[in-house]
């Protein structure tokens, strides 16, 4: 079953994602990191962002956590308020 981790960051401006974007479009992911789904979903109203890291197994995640988890704070989107897991239910494109 796949897992997600789910992410919440406070402190997210619009440039901030912008730069994120570019960043993620343009690169490379970090070293170590499983093949994985990344959605970013931003409120700039509130400055606030959820990063969704979908991944195929336990192993992956595990991994995943790790790589994410030892990020500097200059890359990622802002101040992470909390960190969840989530088995994933329903997959779908419409």
């Amino acid at each position: 079953m796949a897992l997600a981790r789910v992410v919440s960051f406070d402190g997210v401006n619009s440039d901030r994602i912008a730069e994120i974007k570019s960043r993620i479009e343009g690169g490379e992911p970090p070293e170590g990191m499983p093949p994985a789904e990344l959605v970013i979903l931003h409120d700039s109203d509130g400055e606030r962002a959820l990063a969704i890291v979908i991944v195929d197994n336990e192993d992956d995640y595990q991994k995943a956590h790790e790589v994410l988890d030892s990020m500097p704070g200059p890359d990622t989107p802002g101040q992470r308020s909390s960190v969840t897991k989530y088995d994933v239910a329903v997959r779908a494109n419409a």
